[in-house]
């Protein structure tokens, strides 16, 4: 028996024609022939070809199409130049009815029956080896010499007919200071399944132990390595599996056929890609594009200009506003509240700025088919009711927002309101949003810009953000213009510091990511564009869909982007229920004393 030092260098056709002679004393072929490419092997009767092609266009991450045959032919020119597909695996599984019947190290007994089969040859992970050792990160399995670590997920793919199943992923542990390299190394090798689909906790794909995997090896993780995982053709065995059918081949998990094709010829998403962190817990990394990443930090800088001459320069974070719709984005289910009573002496109490903020963020992840709902003072439901009436009207909103109320009952009154049963590992809510909300000093008050302390008017809504920092799965965003917003706590210091009064109202009440605009309305925008932007994004795209399906109609979601128009209309609206001018307390056009025709609207329209 060949010993496996010295196959990495070996051409594919020589190791082939030693496989086919049962010469190697390996399990896998990981490492084997670095720089060509390695195929999954899918046989199956001829009446079931078209619809397992469809099924591998439908979801290409795992199964991309390097080939398909005609029925009875065991060569695949296209992929190599005298290969015969019943001998050149390392070795085969045979299924009878979606039970796998046995292991084969042939299948040349069968020759009769492959006469009526067609051999799709898919995309394999271990042809994208040699390019990420060469990015300088170390591939874990080799280093521990066994297989891949593979996982079944609880991730569905687009179902084609008969062909049904859940995602199949690989796991490689990756260094953290490596991720971008890993990613950019895969991204653009799309025939061995492209870039990860997920970065981080394995539970999120709904594996639950990493140290048993479905197939292949454990692999060990290293300190300071994340688990990443990246779509594996043995989704295909699953689909096999769950169809059923009568009779079918495949190769053996991690027994891979070697083709003569190096891997050369990429195929770009669109972009260079970057990889952020969106969570610790559970730790979780989101991929976009350079491009998409750029153009939501000059979204962050355009709202960061200072009107009011309030000195909020001094807490900008550059790159809140990306990390923020990257939550979102991957969110499901989102709360925003919002409702500043400043305006103590009037009824309602309620500024301007925040509300159309609120309602241009819940527009667009609307028609991102996200769920959303808004949690406001029990004292100010009606008029929010009527505020989301007038948003359907006036097309800002497809359909009416669930509207909630938060209040203190027990200790465990915020955990009861976000979880179901108030079991923290079932939220109700991904995300929480908090935008121009009164927030809690530390002293407990709430204050205005004026120093006036409003508590009596604001219900505890605070405590569902405190809460959501103990509760792994819900992240949260504050967006201010004036540091005394819920959320803004992440920039005390330089409220305290900076800002007039600070001192006294400076919010001490942190959210995760925090959104500083000249004017809190702006940062709703912003934040509607950003997820635009993002959804737009090829590579951002496929990472949510986890490289399933299809891409998405853009014209979805252009509707829901905010306009001069609407929000004129709803500027109206708002000042004919009653809701005054932040700064001014006036019944005009305006929100925080500036005008909407030469300010706010300017800034619309620079933002689209």
């Amino acid at each position: 028996m060949l010993l496996t030092r010295g196959l990495k260098s070996l051409l594919p056709h020589v190791l082939r024609r030693i496989i086919r002679c049962n010469r190697l004393s390996i399990s896998n072929t990981s490492g084997m022939a670095e720089g060509y490419k390695q195929a999954n092997v899918v046989i199956l009767h001829k009446s079931l070809a078209d619809d397992f092609e469809m099924f591998c266009r439908a979801n290409d991450g795992p199964l991309p199409l390097l080939y398909r045959s005609q029925p009875g032919d065991w060569k695949c020119p296209s992929l190599s130049s005298d290969s015969d597909i019943r001998t050149d695996c390392l070795q085969y599984r045979k299924y009878e009815h979606g039970a796998c019947t046995g292991s084969l190290k042939s299948l040349k007994e069968y020759s009769e029956q492959l006469k009526d089969m067609v051999t799709f040859y898919l995309g394999c992970s271990f042809s994208f080896e040699k390019a990420v050792q060469k990015a300088g990160i170390p591939i874990r399995n080799g280093e521990q010499k066994c297989n891949v670590s593979m996982y079944k997920t609880s991730v569905p793919c687009y179902s084609i007919s008969m062909f049904h199943c859940n995602l199949v992923v690989t796991m490689r542990p990756i260094p953290e200071s490596k991720l971008g390299a890993a990613v950019l190394a895969t991204s653009e090798l799309k025939e061995a399944h492209g870039a990860p689909i997920h970065i981080g906790d394995p539970g999120l794909l709904g594996i639950q132990d990493l140290a048993k995997p479905d197939y292949g090896d454990p692999v060990h993780l290293h300190p300071g390595d994340v688990p990443v995982f990246w779509a594996c053709g043995v989704t295909g065995v699953e689909a096999i599996i769950n169809c059923r059918a009568p009779l079918a081949f495949t190769h053996s998990p991690g027994c891979m056929f070697i083709t003569d094709l190096e891997n050369d010829n990429v195929k770009s998403l669109g972009g260079v890609p970057q990889v952020h962190c969106i969570s610790q817990d559970p730790l979780h990394f989101s991929i976009v594009s350079a491009e998409a990443a750029q153009k939501i930090k000059t979204l962050e800088t355009l709202i960061g200009i200072d009107p009011g001459e309030r000195g909020i320069r001094h807490l900008r974070r550059q790159g809140e506003l990306l990390g923020a719709c990257l939550a979102m984005s991957h969110a499901g289910s989102v709360l925003i509240t919002t409702g500043f009573p400043t305006h103590f002496s009037h009824e309602p109490p309620e500024e301007n700025d925040g509300p159309p903020g609120a309602l241009a963020i819940a527009a667009m992840l609307q028609a991102l088919e996200k769920q959303v709902a808004i949690v406001t003072d029990q004292r100010a439901m009606d008029l929010n009711k009527r505020i989301i009436e007038e948003a359907v009207q006036l097309g800002i909103l497809k359909k009416p927002i669930p509207l909630l109320s938060y209040q203190r009952e027990s200790a465990d009154s915020a955990l009861t309101f976000l979880c179901e049963n108030g079991n923290p590992r079932r939220p109700r809510f991904d995300h929480l949003v908090a935008i121009e909300r009164a927030g809690m000093a530390a002293d407990g008050n709430y204050y205005n810009a004026r120093k006036v302390n409003i508590k009596h008017l604001v219900d505890p809504i605070d405590e569902l953000f405190l809460a959501a920092q103990t509760i792994p799965g819900i992240t949260t965003t504050g967006v201010g213009d004036g540091g005394n917003e819920l959320g803004m706590g992440k920039v005390k210091d330089a409220v305290k510091k900076h800002i007039k009064n600070g001192d006294v109202i400076a919010c001490d009440v942190e959210a995760d990511f925090t959104v500083v605009a000249g004017v809190s309305n702006w940062g709703g925008y912003a934040i509607a564009c950003a997820l635009h932007v993002l959804r737009c994004c090829a590579i951002h795209d496929r990472y949510l869909r986890r490289a399933l399906g299809f891409p998405p109609s853009q014209s979805l979601w252009l509707p829901a982007l905010p306009s001069v128009t609407k929000e004129e209309k709803l500027l109206k609206a708002l000042v004919q229920l009653g809701v005054r001018s932040g700064k001014t307390a006036s019944l005009e056009m305006e929100v925080d004393g500036l005008p909407f025709y030469s300010t706010h609207s300017l800034m619309i329209e620079k933002l689209l």
